[in-house]
């Protein structure tokens, strides 16, 4: 089978939806598919072996300029030449570019994609599908998510082929868009999927809120689980050297991902003076766009006289994230936000670490698949703290729950799990016709 995958890049920031693309592409051509994966905007900066083309569709900085000026002038042509140079696009990784991700900032750039063939971006789409239909000719197209749905119609017109889209976290953002965008944002994806043959939801929890959300179709979504690449994991061994018990925190140092509320949770456990010199590790992507979150953290941090104990690692690359998890005992993002998929929670467990997540979004999936961790109330600092104690203060119980979590992730959340999964849903479209 010939798959077309269509993913995005998010700059220089290592991010779940990335990770998981890569991930999935990867599993499928080693189940012998042949899939080519396009990343649009931008290059996608993981930690792991990039699958996809060099080539970069729909640049993100022609994109933007296409939306900014629409009309032609005294060198525009020019100065959309330029920003379509693919050296610059692979260049665009090395900056600091937080308002790439920014709703308000993108609000009539995303609408304005959604709308396809209508909206603005109109030549880049029309470049895309062209370049697609002259060198490959796929069985099916896979579309990253909802997000991308504005190409789906041109790619249909123009290849014949039947279309699947991922749904994976794209409330967040259209949550964040200001009215009257996120309305009309909404109306479009409810119009255009009817272009779409299969959803390929990312847990239950989701496909059925999204759906329900925007006036989806539910018949027409699959329930596919992610998966991570587990080859670094099957070795991987718990630092045994003489340390403190530690807690660790991987994900994007932004509100939605709740590193707040694991530092009121620390303060709460290292005031009960239960655990003596216990530490706090946490990674991950740090914006500009987030500075202010970011120094308030601190501050509490250094009200508390915790400096030497909680430890803001930032961004971590493969090799340290690896070791990050070999060195703590329990692990939690606990996200205020209904978290869709939590990649970080299933590569913890994965390494045998066991997990503390809030009851909600697709956590609870998680835990029931794998008997990995412990569900706390949302938003609850106290139950948070509880739960975690729980774990730190009983070394058979983290041993059980972290041998349980490795098992289950790798049972049920390996990328050829993931791949096979999606390959199936793949196959019926094409058996249907």
């Amino acid at each position: 089978m010939k798959i077309v995958y269509i993913a995005t890049g998010a700059a220089n920031m290592y991010c779940g939806s990335c990770m998981h693309d890569n991930a999935l592409a990867a599993g499928m051509q080693a189940a012998g598919e042949e899939v080519t994966l396009f990343p649009l905007y931008t290059p996608m900066r993981l930690d792991e072996r990039s699958v996809g083309e060099r080539r970069i569709f729909y640049g993100g900085i022609k994109a933007y300029l296409l939306q900014k000026y629409p009309r032609p002038f005294f060198g525009r042509d020019l100065l959309l030449r330029l920003a379509g140079s693919q050296v610059l696009l692979r260049l665009m990784p090395r900056f600091d570019i937080g308002s790439a991700v920014d709703p308000v900032a993108n609000a009539q750039l995303t609408v304005s994609m959604l709308r396809g063939e209508k909206g603005n971006q109109r030549e880049l789409l029309e470049e895309f599908v062209g370049w697609v239909k002259t060198h490959y000719q796929p069985d099916v197209v896979h579309v990253t998510n909802a997000l991308m749905i504005g190409v789906v119609r041109e790619f249909k017109r123009a290849l014949g082929v039947p279309v699947t889209c991922g749904l994976h976290g794209e409330d967040i953002f259209l949550e964040g868009l200001p009215q009257p965008y996120q309305d009309e944002a909404l109306a479009i994806i409810r119009e255009r999927a009817a272009d779409v043959d299969r959803f390929l939801a990312i847990s239950s929890y989701y496909g059925a809120m999204f759906s329900k959300w925007v006036g989806l179709d539910e018949s027409k979504i699959d329930v596919v689980y992610p998966g991570i690449a587990l080859d670094d994991y099957r070795n991987l061994t718990r630092d045994s050297s003489p340390r403190p018990l530690t807690i660790g925190f991987l994900a994007r140092f932004v509100p939605e991902k709740g590193l707040h509320l694991l530092v009121d949770a620390f303060i709460r456990l290292a005031r009960s003076g239960e655990f003596p010199n216990l530490q706090l590790l946490a990674g991950g992507y740090v914006s500009r766009a987030y500075k202010t979150y970011l120094d308030g953290i601190r501050k509490t941090i250094r009200d508390h006289k915790l400096e030497d104990r909680v430890k803001l690692l930032g961004t971590l690359e493969r090799a340290d994230k690896l070791n990050f998890f070999r060195r703590i005992d329990v692990f939690s993002v606990p996200a205020p936000y209904r978290e869709p998929k939590g990649i970080s929670i299933l590569e913890a467990l994965a390494a045998g670490v066991p997990v503390v997540q809030p009851d909600h979004g697709a956590y609870p999936e998680w835990i029931t698949a794998t008997q990995g961790g412990l569900l706390f109330q949302p938003h609850n600092t106290a139950d948070l703290a509880e739960k975690l104690a729980q774990v730190l203060r009983n070394a058979e119980l983290r041993e059980r729950l972290g041998r349980q979590g490795r098992e289950g992730v790798f049972g049920k959340f390996s990328s050829e799990v993931m791949a096979e999964s999606t390959l199936a849903a793949m196959r019926s479209l094409i058996e249907s016709r």
